[in-house]
């Protein structure tokens, strides 16, 4: 299963997407645009502790489009 998030932000360009998932990893100054450059970080390793993945795409000018995925649950009896 995959979900979604969308922006409609000023985009990411791709030889920055895989930057933005690392701690502090930040592509503008915080002046520009505030926060800690934690999130995403927090999302990737919570995820993957799960056996997930996320990732981005984007487009300059255009906003992103973030996705988590997440393994199927399977029961156990």
């Amino acid at each position: 299963m995959r979900l979604w998030v969308e922006d409609n932000g000023i985009g990411i360009a791709l030889e920055h997407q895989e930057r933005i998932f690392n701690v502090f990893e930040r592509l503008h100054g915080e002046e520009s645009y505030p926060g800690s450059g934690i999130g995403l970080a927090i999302v990737r390793k919570g995820v993957e502790r799960m056996g997930g993945q996320v990732g981005v795409e984007s487009l300059i000018g255009q906003g992103s489009r973030f996705w988590i995925e997440l393994r199927t649950a399977t029961m156990k009896t």
